[in-house]
């Protein structure tokens, strides 16, 4: 059985010069980062770039994680303030975002009706207001508390919880009588 290094022995790895160790931080979190940059510039092309300059970025200012809380946290609140720095710099081309909603039912009609119900949901968290939809974002598809969200965001921690409540009452009001009424997973 082998053992899977934390980030934060990856950090340590690197920073004595085991560069080669930087391959695992990139393979555990380039999915987070991509999904934020789907999130401010709604585009793979864009997203990719960003991915990359995160990646970049965090390698170049490595020194500066002092190894106070998680990496993955002081990762994501680098691409977080990257990508609102890139967003004040330029507009983005407004696309709609994918997140993966997985699939959890076999059956083709299944899957059909599954993915109307992920454009549904998908095309209404685009017309949240912004403050909202980082909250959600942050909290249902990448998975941090509401304390995390503040580190980040510096958006208060009820703030945040009372964005997340809204926009889920915004949701499920926007869902009502279409078929993604009954969606549970918010």
């Amino acid at each position: 059985m082998t053992h899977q290094n934390t980030p934060e022995e990856c950090v340590k790895r690197i920073l004595k010069g085991d560069i080669e160790s930087y391959s695992e931080i990139v393979d555990n979190f380039q999915n987070i980062i991509y999904s934020i940059g789907m999130r401010f510039f709604k585009n793979e092309n864009d997203s990719n770039d960003f991915t990359q300059e995160v990646f970049i970025r965090a390698y170049n200012n490595l020194s500066a994680y002092k190894g106070f809380g998680k990496f993955k946290y002081w990762l994501i609140k680098l691409a977080y303030n990257y990508a609102k720095d890139k967003i004040k710099n330029n507009k983005p081309i407004n696309q709609s975002i994918e997140y993966d909603i997985v699939d959890k039912i076999d059956g083709p009609l299944e899957q059909h009706i599954n993915k109307e119900i992920r454009l549904l949901l998908l095309s209404e968290i685009d017309k949240l207001p912004e403050k909202y939809k980082i909250c959600l974002d942050f909290y249902f598809f990448i998975g941090l508390t509401y304390k995390q969200i503040e580190d980040i965001t510096k958006i208060p921690v009820n703030a945040v919880k009372s964005h997340v409540v809204r926009a889920k009452k915004i949701l499920r009001s926007k869902l009502q009588g279409t078929i993604a009424e009954d969606y549970n997973e918010m």
